[in-house]
């Protein structure tokens, strides 16, 4: 559409070595400068999960794209989010199987440093932000045509079709449609003396120049319990984690839990239970807070660092002028099906109410473009969004678990099955975990909802998360054929469970595979 020679917000750079260091350097050195008003079919405002794959999915259907990001491509999805702080957990792990197996190796166990840990990290950051960087410059010359431009600055959107954007100059574009991707940010307490240097979100944790001897997270949710996993692998901090409930993950049914919160105890997190946090304060570079629980106890500790994990909030401060109409509320944006309330702008991702997952904004990205330029070729659902919990073990689910499904009214029949039974998990010498599997109460026995908790458990999913897509049964994985030896076995199992006709009977093995149907607000056994 339009060429280089007027294209000012988009450089090439020939096509050497892929990926490299100095790529991920050039791309900031990208600033808008003044030229008459362009006009696209779509401006794509964040360059996070969500954004990108908005713009990425637009080029398809052949329409000129504008995706204007402020800080840093890839957005959360990459820096100080899923992948910088998964590439944490992957190598923690590895380090607690070093500690744990040391003596038989003949190994300097804990012998880990922090410096080489965090480069690590940062080498799977610039990885991932330079193939899409790559990709990105050379989407133009690989596609044929110049329908794409990456603009860097900060976009408001101003009037129906116009969005200004500021940098070192402000200019503005016009679009047909403005999709809003801003994601989201850390929730801050007021309360708290948060300066990212001894108290952090996520977001500045990567200042910490050494493993803390001790560290507070506050917050048991999904994050804070990552976190805790992960300083706990490594063996050289001490943490301290604050749960206002009696149990961590309030989320998840207890049996998920129990695991969980039993191997972070013999890693030696002090968890603080029914407890509310009442202060905290900065003393001589230490970390003081004092806690109230309800039972009417106080109670005072110091701890070196503070990790304050209690959510994130949708960025969009700034990005609506007055007048534009975009309906919102505490919670985000609000949205019909990733529409807005001002028809030809769509909101997608974390700036929504919606489910605040990588795929998923990518899912309402794509869905999005999908339903402005053509017809989505799948409904938007949510119920079969399959979600990892990077603890230890990892805990993989989709659909419901038994919480949701009792509070949604449902009767249901439940299988789970211990990993002991699963060939796989002998085979790698770690049996602690299981699967669980939820169905209706009929003969159909279509799938409400799986958890698995163990190794390899975000492996095992996908499968049940297709089935549960199309409302089918459990009996078509009980009739496949699966690998040997695999951790989807499990789920194999846990199906012929429910048709009568196991190979290893719950009768006999009562310890290591339940069968219950609960009716009724009561839990009977099945007799298998």
């Amino acid at each position: 559409m339009f060429s280089n020679e007027f294209s000012p917000f988009l450089f090439y750079r020939p096509c050497q070595e892929f990926p490299s260091i100095e790529l991920h350097k050039s791309l900031s050195l990208r600033k808008p400068t003044a030229y008459s008003m362009k006009k696209f079919d779509v401006c794509v405002i964040g360059g996070g999960p969500a954004g990108y794959a908005s713009a990425m999915r637009a080029l398809d259907f052949g329409k000129s794209v504008a995706l204007v990001e402020k800080g840093k491509l890839g957005g959360a999805g990459i820096h100080q989010g899923a992948l910088w702080s998964k590439t944490w957990w992957e190598i923690s792990r590895e380090a607690r199987m070093i500690d744990l197996h040391s003596k038989a190796f003949n190994l300097n166990s804990n012998g880990f440093s922090y410096s080489k840990v965090r480069d690590e990290v940062m080498s799977a950051v610039d990885e991932r932000y330079n193939l899409l960087t790559n990709h990105m410059d050379h989407i133009n010359s690989g596609l044929g045509n110049e329908l794409f431009e990456f603009i860097e600055g900060k976009a408001r959107v101003i009037g129906k079709n116009e969005v200004e954007i500021s940098g070192e100059i402000t200019t503005n574009i016009e679009a047909e449609y403005i999709i809003l991707a801003t994601g989201s940010v850390p929730r801050k307490l007021p309360h708290l003396p948060i300066d990212e240097k001894t108290v952090f979100t996520s977001d500045g944790l990567d200042n910490l120049k050494d493993f803390p001897k001790s560290i507070v997270i506050v917050g048991a949710g999904v994050i804070g319990c990552e976190f805790a996993t992960i300083f706990s692998n490594f063996g050289k901090t001490k943490v301290h984690l604050i749960d206002k409930g009696d149990r961590i993950l309030p989320f998840e049914d207890e049996d998920v839990v129990k695991v969980i919160e039993k191997n972070l105890e013999e890693k030696g997190v002090l968890i603080h239970r029914n407890s509310k946090l009442v202060d905290m304060r900065i003393e001589g570079g230490q970390v003081e807070y004092n806690l109230e629980y309800t039972d009417g106890k106080k109670e005072t500790f110091e701890v070196e660092k503070a990790l304050v994990s209690v959510g994130r909030v949708p960025q969009y401060d700034e990005l609506l002028a007055d007048g534009v109409g975009v309906d919102v509320d505490d919670r985000g944006i609000i949205d019909d099906l990733t529409q807005t309330s001002i028809s030809n702008i769509y909101a997608v991702g974390d700036i929504t109410a919606d489910i605040s997952l990588v795929n998923v904004g990518e899912l309402e990205g794509r869905y999005a473009v999908e339903r402005i330029f053509g017809k989505p070729e799948q409904p938007l659902i949510y119920k079969n969004i399959s979600t990892i919990m990077f603890l230890d073990p990892e805990v993989a689910g989709v659909g419901m678990n038994e919480i949701q499904a009792k509070q949604a009214g449902l009767d249901y029949k439940v299988v789970s099955l211990d990993y002991g039974c699963i060939p796989r998990a002998t085979a790698m010498r770690n049996t602690q975990g299981f699967i669980k599997i939820l169905v209706t109460n009929d003969d159909k026995l279509r799938i409400l909802g799986m958890r698995v908790v163990g190794e390899h458990a975000s492996s095992a999913i996908q499968a049940v998360a297709l089935l549960i897509s199309q409302d089918k049964s459990i009996i078509e994985l009980a009739e496949l054929i699966h690998p040997h030896p695999s951790i989807i076995e499990g789920i194999q199992e846990c199906g012929r469970v429910f048709m009568g006709k196991p190979l290893l009977k719950p009768s006999v093995l009562r310890e290591v595979i339940q069968c219950q149907v609960y009716v009724e607000g009561t839990y009977k056994d099945l007799v298998v």
